[in-house]
Formats: structure tokens, sequence, C-alpha cells
């Protein structure tokens, strides 16, 4: 995942991508992952339906949500 700010600005994790973020995609893999652990792969609006996808596909997603840049540099 490449959600690393470059100059305060997080960007989408799609490969590639160097968009700004706007949605956090929330996901756990419960073979690997605590019920309560959260990853996050951030998403542009461009790929927020094919990464939702690939987790969705999978029973990883949890929820989509917009992101929020000052939750995220706090």
């Amino acid at each position: 995942m490449d959600d690393d700010p470059v100059d305060g600005i997080a960007l989408c994790s799609a490969k590639g991508c160097r968009e700004r973020a706007r949605w956090r995609l929330v996901w756990n893999n419960p073979r690997v992952h605590t019920p309560d652990r959260e990853k996050v792969w951030a998403a542009c609006d461009g790929h927020r339906e094919a990464l939702s996808h690939h987790l969705a596909i999978r029973a990883f997603l949890r929820r989509v949500e917009p992101y929020d840049d000052e939750a995220s540099n706090a």
C-alpha cells in the first residue's frame, strides 16, 4: 500500500497511482488478523470501485468511508 503522505497528502494505494486519496477502504483478513484489527487502503475516485471489489470478493472489505486528511495526520 502506498498511502504514505507526500507533502501531507495521502496517495491512492492502487499500483502506480499518484492521485490524492479520497476514500478509506477498511478491511481485515480473518485468517491473518484478529477481529479487532483493521487495515486501510487509500483510494482515489478512479480506483475506489476496483480496490473495493478486490477486497469484497475475498470477504475482507468492512466499509468504505471518506478519507479525512485531518484524522490521518493526527
